[in-house]
């Protein structure tokens, strides 16, 4: 129908893509007009339909939700997508909004927002829910990871000794440990589980749902 706001949905998820396009169809200003169930195809649909909002999940096969943003982006400046997550790690929703993110929506919250964000993001406003700002702000002045850190960490994650870590990232085991030290000081975690806790939470570790 002629002025309708036409969306694109992509989540791996086939009844959460079918939940959404129910309510999304339910509406008489809106439609849903191309559902993925991974990030290449998402893309693929996007260049096809060139939808006036896109919602994408954070976490897909073949190509993740900021991949696929970035993609987006690149060839449609002025593409409208909304970030899908379980995770309100700040980590995820900075890089989301420095990649062009229009809003960033934490799926508990779709049954109230999923609407209301839709149009607002549609009309040119941003939104971002209240529990990552403040998260964001919370953070804000916090210092930054390294990739070095984060490679160390992701290993840490893995269950890998120093002694291990070291060998894989070509290091010396001194160098892990001080890196080690340096990660508790700026997640001011006690130990390191405590930082590979703190680090899934916020979103610095990738993580598959």
């Amino acid at each position: 129908m002629s002025g309708q706001i036409r969306i694109l949905v992509a989540d791996d998820h086939p009844l959460m893509r079918s939940g959404i396009a129910a309510e999304i169809n339910a509406e008489p200003d809106m439609s849903v007009v191309a559902s993925a169930g991974d990030g290449e195809e998402a893309l693929t649909l996007f260049r096809a339909q060139r939808p006036d909002v896109s919602l994408i999940d954070l976490r897909m096969p073949k190509m993740n939700g900021l991949d696929l943003l970035s993609a987006i982006r690149a060839d449609f400046p002025g593409a409208r997508v909304i970030i899908l997550t379980t995770s309100s790690g700040d980590v995820h929703a900075i890089r989301a909004f420095r990649l062009g993110a229009a809003g960033y929506l934490l799926k508990h919250m779709l049954r109230g927002d999923l609407v209301t964000t839709i149009r607002d993001i549609h009309a040119g406003k941003r939104r971002i829910p209240d529990e990552v700002a403040q998260l964001l702000a919370q953070h804000a002045v916090d210092e930054h990871m390294t990739p070095r850190e984060i490679d160390v960490l992701n290993k840490v994650a893995l269950g890998r000794s120093n002694k291990i870590i070291g060998s894989e990232l070509s290091i010396s085991e001194h160098t892990v440990k001080a890196h080690l030290k340096t990660i508790l000081a700026k997640l001011g975690a006690s130990d390191r589980t405590h930082a590979v806790t703190i680090a899934m939470r916020r979103g610095f570790l990738d993580t598959q749902q």
